[in-house]
């Protein structure tokens, strides 16, 4: 059996990695798993989703930073005619979806991790999708 929603997020950077793990856990009920999955999808080009370390700060800061390295913006090179070719890289970096258990209605995560939305065009109004499987 399947049950999906959406949830909207509006966010309020140009760039930002933001937990999302409380938006998730709170939609279990509605998403009526109680044992199975939960996948989540970004329905943007210029965003991710990711699993990482929700504890520090500054893991959070220091993979903005790397990114950034990665795919900087003003790229003379860059031809994509929006300007925004260094969120696409980096939304293709993170990837868009993951999927995480769910057992006896919550999610399996380990201590220290967290499911961030990566904003890499913001500010913006996004919407993710989650899909339980049950």
């Amino acid at each position: 059996m399947m049950d999906s929603t959406q949830v909207s997020l509006k966010t309020t950077s140009h760039e930002a990695l933001i937990s999302i793990t409380h938006l998730i856990e709170k939609s279990i009920p509605s998403l009526k798993v109680e044992n199975g999955l939960v996948h989540v999808f970004v329905l943007h080009t210029t965003c991710g989703i990711t699993i990482n370390e929700n504890a520090d700060p500054d893991v959070v800061h220091d993979l903005l930073y790397r990114l950034n390295d990665l795919a900087p913006w003003n790229k003379a090179s860059d031809r994509h005619m929006e300007g925004n070719s260094a969120a696409h890289l980096k939304s293709s970096l993170l990837g868009s979806s993951v999927t995480i258990p769910v057992i006896n209605g919550r999610l399996v995560l380990g201590a220290w991790q967290g499911v961030f939305f990566g904003e890499f065009d913001g500010p913006r109004q996004r919407t993710f999708h989650l899909t339980a499987i049950h």
